[in-house]
């Protein structure tokens, strides 16, 4: 098995790749184990100025891997997961986002190809995104009948409006590049959205570190409300969701290719 996520350290720039393409970089464990591990290492580098994060081949991230939910017992095992890690209040899945928020120096996103649901939830996480031409973005998660829960409550405030956040976590819709731009979603366009990030990465490296790093923070306290809480709260809600049946409903008619007969709240 390859390494799912490979870090490279250059002239005070860390380059993050999201290393599954066969697979459109789709998370499965192993990768979101991998993203935390490499998050929680640049946090502690204090050479790195700047890091870049994207997706190695034609895609930024296509989502979950369905082997995340399969196998007996995933349900206690998800519950689990679902719990904050050991000091953080984050859990596992939200993890692989904030953790990007939370690095003391700025991140740059490279978003190509598909961006749909985690993958579109990690790239929230970074503090710049930039995006190619044939950038596919999405939240998605409407699709499989459960809500974003990677921490978009504590990304996507200050970044999108309420009403348009609202708009794509209930439709499920993607966006082009030049209407992710529109909406707010990416910062900028780029033919080559890599050699964009690392070029603004170099850029960053260059200036001051201390006072880079207090840019960030000072950004970043300015619009977080409550986090913690946040975080928290996207969890009872996701678990609320997905021990109904019109979960699974949702998750039988993708994988039957038919439209889903859904039951209404209550009955």
């Amino acid at each position: 098995m390859s390494e799912r996520v490979i870090t490279a350290i250059e002239n005070h720039v860390a380059t993050v790749t999201l290393n599954r393409a066969k697979k459109r970089n789709a998370v499965d464990m192993d990768m979101f184990a991998a993203l935390i591990d490499a998050a929680e290492s640049l946090a502690h580098n204090n050479s790195v100025r700047a890091v870049v994060l994207h997706g190695d081949g034609d895609h930024f991230c296509a989502g979950i891997d369905i082997s995340v939910f399969a196998g007996g017992g995933s349900v206690a095992r998800l519950t689990e997961r679902m719990q904050p890690r050991e000091g953080s209040a984050a859990n596992i899945y939200q993890s692989v986002a904030t953790l990007w928020q939370d690095l003391p120096v700025p991140v740059i996103a490279a978003l190509k190809g598909a961006t749909f649901g985690a993958g579109f939830q990690i790239a929230m996480g970074a503090d710049v995104r930039i995006a190619g031409q044939d950038l596919q973005i999405s939240i998605m998660e409407i699709k499989w009948g459960i809500i974003p829960d990677m921490g978009i409550t504590a990304t996507v405030p200050g970044v999108i409006p309420q009403d348009k956040a609202r708009l794509l976590a209930y439709t499920g819709r993607v966006l082009s590049a030049v209407e992710a731009h529109e909406f707010g979603l990416v910062t900028e366009l780029a033919d080559n959205p890599v050699a964009a990030a690392l070029a603004l990465a170099t850029d960053i490296s260059e200036k001051s570190p201390d006072a880079v790093r207090a840019i960030k923070r000072l950004t970043g306290e300015a619009w977080q409300q409550d986090p913690a809480g946040l975080l928290r709260r996207e969890a009872e809600l996701q678990m609320a969701v997905m021990a109904g049946e019109n979960m699974a409903e949702a998750v039988q008619a993708v994988r039957e290719g038919r439209a889903p007969k859904f039951n209404d709240p209550g009955s």
